[in-house]
C-alpha cells in the first residue's frame, strides 16, 4: 500500500504543549507530568517511518549521516544549557554540591545521565543529595541511546529480511513489536521491584519510542471514521493536560501509570493520521501557529526550565515557588529558551549553510560539547587541588583537632578559625570510598565482609550493623592497629544487626534479613572476642523516641550464649539539615542542632533492665553535643557528612576518646604499652606550648 505523507501540524504543536506541561508540573506541582513520555513516542514514531521509508526506496538508513544529524541537532542547544548550570552552580550551590553536578554535567553531555542518576537513586548513602539542575536530561540520554540503537537495530532486520525473501516492512514491524512487548514487561517487573532505577532505565522505557515506531508502520493501514478521530484526539488531549492532577506521584513510574500520557498521545496521533483534520478538531488545534511556535522552541524550552527552577529554589530558599515566582522561572525559561534558539541553532544552521555533509554536522556537534567537557574536567582539577591543600594544613593537630579537640581546654579556648577539614565538596565521595567496597548496598543481600588491623592476632574485633555502625569504622581502626587487634567489618545499608524482621520504606527488607541470617552464621563460625555494634536507635524530630530495639536485645544474648563480649554504642545525632550545605551557606558556627531533636535525654541503654551481663555500653554524646546543642562542626573539623553520618575524618579523630572507654568495656583485649589518647595529648600540648612561644616555628 502506499504511504501518503504530510506534513502534521499537529505533532509540533503536541511537542510544544508537552513541554509547557512539563514546566508547569514541575514548577507549581513537583509531579509527574507526562510530557516526557510523550517525547518519547514522538522520537520512536518519526525515526521508525523515515528510517523504513530509507530502507524501503535506497535499501539502507545512512546511519553515519543520521548520527551526525543528530548531533549537531541536540549538541550545541544542550551544551549552552550544560555550560550554564556550571556557572551556575559555581555561583548559587553550596561546595557540597560541587563535584556531584560536574559528575552529572559530564554525564548528560555524553548522554548517559540516566544511567549515572540511577545508579545514585539506589545508593543509600546518596539519597539525600539535593536535586541535580541537570537531571532532566535523563530523558534525553534515554532518546540518545535510542538514536544510537534503532538505526543499527533496523539495518540488521532489514538484511535479514532480504537474505531471507521477506518484506522489510513486515520484519521490522515484528521486530518493534517484540521490543515494545519486551521491554513493556521489564518496565511493569522493574518498576514493581525497584521504582527508583524503573524512572531512568532505557529498558524500562524504550517500549515507548517502540510504540510509537510500531504505530508510525501501521499508521498507512488505518482506516478510522472522521467521527472517531475527532473523539478520540480530544479524549487524548485532555487526558494528557489532566495527566499530573490524575498520577501524581502516587503511583510506581513509569509501570502501568506511564500507559496514561503514552495513550494519550498515541489517540492524538490517530486522530490525525488520515487527511485534513476537521475543523472543530483537536488536532486543528494543535496545529494553530501558535502552538507550533511553542512546539519549535520545545526542546530548548524543556532544556532551561529545570536549571531555572533549582537556581532559582536554590537563591530564595525555597522548597516550591510561589505563583509569581513561578512564573518569573516560566518567563525566564522561554526568555533563555528562544536566545538559545536564536542563536546557538540559528547561529548553527546559518555557519553551515553551505556545508551539509555529515562530518560538518557531526563537528558542529562537537564543537559545543567539548568545551563543556573541559569545563568540568578543570574545575574539578581545581576541586581536587583545594582538598589536598586541605589535607596537608590537617596534619597539625592544633589547627584541625576534631574531637580531639576536648583532651585540651587551653587549644579549645584558642583553636584558630579555619576552613573546614574535609572540604565539604568531596567528604562525602571520600567518606563513603573508604568502606565500600567492604558494605553491602541496599538491593544486595551477600555477606561481605573485610580485615584490617592484626589480620593474624588472636583477639578480633567485629563491626557489624547499618550505616550508623559503619561510620565508627574509621574511629575503631587506628585503635585495632595500635593495639595489635584484627578488626573485621560487615555492614550493611539501612539493615540493622537485629533479630527482629527489618522493614525498608514501608515494606519488608527481604535483603537486611537475609544478610543477617549470614551475619549470624559468620559469627557462629568465627566466634570473635567481641562485636561492636550500634545500642539505640534515633530518630529526627524527637528524641524521646530514642530506643534499644528488642531485636538488638536478643542478639546480644545470642552473643552472650557464644562468650562473645558486645559494646553497644550509643547512636549518634541527626540534623535538621544537611551539614555540610549549612556549612557552606551559613558558615560553621551556625549549623548546630539541639540535642533534644534526636537523643533522649537519658540514654535509654542506662535506663535498660534486660541488658545481657556480657554488654558493654560506650556513650559518646557528651562529646558529640555540649551545652544542648550538637555543633556540625568540631575542632575545625566537619563532623557530618550530610544530616547524620560521621565524615572520615572526624570518625577518626574520634579514636581518642572512644579507645579508653573501649579499652574498659573489653578487659581481656591486649593492649600497647602507650595509648593513643596519651600521645595524642602529648602532643597537643607540645604544639600548644610551642605556638605559645614566639621563638618557635610550627611546620
Amino acid at each position: 500500500m502506499p504511504e501518503v505523507r504530510r506534513r502534521r501540524d499537529d505533532i509540533e504543536g503536541l511537542r510544544g504543549i508537552a513541554a509547557l506541561l512539563i514546566a508547569v508540573y514541575h514548577i507549581w506541582f513537583g509531579t509527574v507530568s507526562g510530557g516526557v513520555d510523550v517525547f518519547l513516542i514522538l522520537t520512536g514514531f518519526l525515526i521508525t517511518g523515515s528510517m523504513v521509508r530509507a530502507l524501503e526506496r535506497d535499501g539502507r538508513i545512512g546511519i553515519g549521516a543520521f548520527w551526525s544529524r543528530t548531533a549537531r541537532r541536540l549538541f550545541p542547544a544542550g551544551a549552552v544549557v550544560l555550560g550554564a548550570v556550571l556557572i551556575g552552580a559555581f555561583l548559587f550551590l553550596p561546595r557540597s554540591g560541587w563535584t556531584a553536578v560536574i559528575a552529572e554535567v559530564r554525564a548528560a553531555a555524553l548522554y548517559h545521565v540516566n544511567w549515572h542518576l540511577a545508579l545514585g537513586s539506589v545508593d543509600y548513602m546518596a539519597r539525600d543529595s539535593a536535586s541535580s539542575p541537570v537531571q532532566h536530561f535523563w530523558s534525553l540520554g534515554v532518546q540518545g541511546q535510542f538514536y544510537l540503537l534503532w538505526p543499527i537495530l533496523l539495518t540488521l532486520v532489514a538484511l535479514a529480511a532480504v537474505r531471507l525473501g521477506g518484506g522489510v516492512r513486515t520484519a521490522v514491524t515484528a521486530t518493534v513489536t517484540g521490543v515494545f512487548a519486551l521491554s513493556f514487561g521489564y518496565s511493569l517487573w522493574i518498576t514493581s521491584t525497584e521504582p527508583t532505577w524503573a524512572y531512568f532505565d532505557t529498558g524500562a522505557r524504550l517500549w515507548e519510542p517502540a510504540l510509537g515506531g510500531l504505530l508510525a508502520l501501521l499508521m498507512p493501514y488505518l482506516r478510522v471514521p472522521r467521527a472517531v478521530r475527532a473523539v478520540a484526539g480530544w479524549v487524548g488531549l485532555l487526558a494528557l493536560i489532566s495527566c499530573g492532577v490524575i498520577i501524581g506521584d502516587s503511583l510506581p513510574y513509569p509501570g502501568y501509570a506511564s500507559l496514561w500520557p503514552i495513550t494519550a498521545a498515541a489517540l492524538i496521533l490517530v486522530a490525525g493520521a488520515d487527511g485534513e483534520p476537521g475543523r472543530w478538531s483537536a488536532n486543528r488545534l494543535l496545529g494553530l501557529r501558535l502552538l507550533t511556535w511553542l512546539g519549535r522552541h520545545s526542546f530548548t524550552l524543556f532544556l532551561w526550565h529545570w536549571p531555572v527552577l533549582v537556581f532559582y529554589l536554590e537563591v530564595t530558599n525555597r522548597v516550591k515557588p510561589s505563583m509569581t515566582g513561578g512564573l518569573m522561572v516560566l518567563g525566564a525559561s522561554f526568555a533563555a529558551a528562544l536566545a538559545t534558539s536564536w542563536i546557538v541553532d540559528g547561529g548553527v544552521d546559518r555557519v553551515l549553510r553551505d556545508r551539509r555533509s555529515p562530518s560538518w554536522s557531526l563537528a558542529a556537534g562537537v564543537l559545543f560539547a567539548v568545551p563543556v567537557l573541559l569545563g568540568s574536567l578543570l574545575w574539578n582539577a581545581g576541586i581536587e587541588h583545594e582538598r589536598e591543600l586541605r589535607a596537608r594544613l590537617s596534619a597539625d593537630p592544633t589547627a584541625y583537632p576534631g574531637a580531639a579537640v576536648h583532651l585540651s581546654p587551653e587549644l579549645a579556648a584558642s583553636l584558630p578559625s579555619l576552613p573546614v577539614y574535609p572540604d565539604t565538596t568531596t567528604v562525602k565521595r571520600d567518606t563513603i570510598s573508604q568502606t565500600s567496597a567492604c558494605n553491602v548496598t541496599i538491593p544486595d543481600a551477600e555477606l561481605i565482609s573485610c580485615e584490617f588491623g592484626a589480620v593474624d592476632s588472636e583477639y578480633t574485633l567485629v563491626l557489624t550493623g547499618s550505616s550508623h555502625a559503619r561510620h565508627w569504622f574509621q574511629a575503631l581502626l587506628p585503635i585495632a592497629e595500635h593495639h595489635g587487634w584484627r578488626l573485621v567489618i560487615m555492614t550493611k545499608n539501612a539493615c540493622q544487626f537485629s533479630a527482629e524482621e527489618q522493614v525498608f520504606e514501608g515494606a519488608v527488607y527481604e535483603e537486611c534479613n537475609a544478610w543477617n541470617d549470614q551475619v549470624t552464621a559468620e559469627l557462629e563460625r568465627m566466634r570473635p572476642n567481641a562485636v561492636f555494634t550500634l545500642g539505640t536507635l534515633t530518630q529526627q524530630g524527637d528524641g524521646s523516641l530514642e530506643h534499644v530495639p528488642a531485636g538488638f536485645v536478643e542478639n546480644w544474648r545470642w552473643l552472650e550464649e557464644r562468650d562473645i563480649d558486645v559494646v553497644a554504642v550509643r547512636d549518634t545525632p541527626r540534623f535538621s539539615f544537611d551539614v555540610a550545605d549549612c556549612v557552606d551557606r551559613g558558615g560553621a558556627g551556625a549549623c548546630a542542632e539541639d540535642r533534644a531533636y534526636t537523643l533522649a535525654e537519658v540514654s535509654p541503654l542506662e535506663e535498660a533492665e534486660d541488658l545481657p551481663a556480657g554488654v558493654r555500653v560506650v556513650d559518646l554524646s557528651d562529646y558529640l553535643c555540649r551545652d544542648g546543642r550538637c555543633p556540625g562542626v568540631i575542632g575545625n573539623q566537619l563532623a557530618y557528612y550530610d544530616d547524620n553520618h560521621f565524615s572520615y575524618a572526624f570518625s577518626s579523630s574520634l579514636a581518642v576518646l572512644l579507645e579508653p572507654l573501649l579499652l574498659e568495656a573489653l578487659p581481656d583485649a591486649p593492649v600497647a604499652d602507650t595509648t593513643l589518647t596519651d600521645h595524642t595529648s602529648t602532643l597537643i600540648d607540645g604544639r600548644t606550648e610551642a605556638a605559645a612561644d614566639p621563638t618557635v616555628t610550627l611546620r
